[in-house]
């Protein structure tokens, strides 16, 4: 007897026991997920990895292929687009003194994501940036800065192109 898809995406998870999950939240094959929390009905797509600390809110998309680190907190609402890749480390390395980095070697960098905004494919977010309520990041955008409520960026590195409030 043939498995039914959800069965088999079942099957092909990595949840951690100290993940948070909310109500009716939808999840794909390969994800992986640690220490996070995510919020009522939302959508988790395939090969998506959230870190410890991480928090995505309620009725979000993520997108398959998509990477959130430690220290990023997502509002309830947003879109996150395919390959969108969050950083938490400006200044990331290997060893420190010929050692092997550890835990206590670098500095985390929070980022916040608020409401309602929408993250373009294979957008790259740096550390510490605030991404505005109704905000748009273009596609393949590299944000380095904070984008305003209602803000419209795109390019490496962003730059504003237009603010949603004079969108018709």
């Amino acid at each position: 007897m043939p498995m039914e898809t959800a069965e088999r995406d079942k099957l092909l998870q990595r949840i951690a026991p100290d993940v948070k999950l909310g109500r009716d939240v939808r999840l794909y094959a390969f994800v992986n997920l640690y220490g996070c929390q995510i919020g009522d009905e939302t959508s988790i797509g395939t090969f998506v990895e959230i870190q410890k600390g991480a928090k995505v809110g309620a009725r979000c998309k993520i997108q398959s292929h998509t990477f959130i680190c430690e220290g990023v907190t997502i509002e309830d609402e947003v879109f996150v687009g395919h390959n969108v890749n969050f950083l938490n480390d400006r200044y990331p390395a290997a060893t420190v003194d010929g050692k092997l980095k550890g835990e206590l070697d670098w500095r985390l960098e929070r980022t916040l994501v608020r409401r309602r905004a929408a993250i373009g494919t294979a957008a790259v977010i740096m550390p510490g940036v605030t991404i505005g309520e109704g905000a748009v990041i273009g596609a393949g955008a590299v944000v380095t800065k904070d984008v305003p409520d209602g803000g419209v960026v795109a390019g490496v590195p962003a730059r504003p192109v237009q603010s949603r409030r004079q969108r018709p």
